[in-house]
């Protein structure tokens, strides 16, 4: 008898460890699994945290690029409206210089207008006569009296016919083809004063002067003319 309940109680102690031993093993399995799913909502509150990180870098990044436009747009604009004003000041001194210079050819034709057309006189020396000079010069100072013009205004023709010849009667210009001592415009008008206009200093001469009178009075008249705009 005392060996059968020994038997029956090493059962029921066996069947009471096993029991115990699945009743903790559910424990220990819900609290493992507990623990997991910690594990994972810690994880994922990092990811998270880790991911709201990043949002914000990248939002700081966009936000310093939009700040750097910002600024470099800014800077163009203040170079683009200085480079404007510039602009608008230079064509303001360029119109402003336009308008006195119209002024002032406007008061030098109403200045001549009131004058009756009168030519400036030449204040340089006067030569006392024409046997002062040689050559073609010589020859056109002779030949300016014989056209009714004062010794006085022989400097003029000299000096307009020195700059657009050097007096020489076989001066050609290979881009106009102006040719002669007066640089007529085609040479060949020369022609009215003779055949010969292509070697002869008094044919081109007295065309020239005929060419000076009729045009503009007088060889002072004609200088004056080739200062102010380069030509006759």
């Amino acid at each position: 008898m005392n060996r059968l309940w020994s038997r029956v109680g090493i059962r029921v102690a066996s069947v009471g460890l096993l029991v115990a031993g699945v009743i903790g093993g559910v424990y220990l399995g819900k609290d493992q699994q507990v623990q997991a799913q910690n594990a994972q909502v810690g994880l994922i509150a990092q990811a998270d945290v880790d991911d709201l990180q990043l949002l914000k870098e990248r939002h700081g990044q966009h936000a310093a690029a939009r700040a750097y436009q910002r600024e470099a747009e800014g800077e163009a604009a203040t170079k683009a409206a200085a480079e404007a004003k510039a602009a608008a000041g230079k064509a303001r001194a360029l119109e402003k210089k336009v308008i006195e210079k119209k002024a002032a050819e406007k008061k030098a034709a109403e200045d001549e207008k009131d004058d009756g057309g009168a030519t400036v006189p030449y204040t340089g020396p006067i030569p006392d006569s024409c046997e002062e000079y040689s050559g073609n010069r010589a020859t056109g100072c002779a030949l300016m009296l014989d056209e009714g013009f004062a010794i006085k205004e022989f400097p003029c023709l000299d000096k307009l016919w020195k700059k657009e010849s050097g007096w020489n009667h076989r001066a050609s210009n290979s881009s106009s083809g102006a040719y002669g001592i007066p640089q007529a415009l085609p040479g060949s008008k020369m022609a009215s004063e003779g055949e010969d206009w292509k070697t002869s200093p008094k044919t081109q001469i007295l065309w020239g002067l005929g060419y000076i009178k009729g045009r503009y009075g007088s060889p002072c008249g004609a200088w004056g003319h080739s200062q102010d705009v380069g030509w006759y």
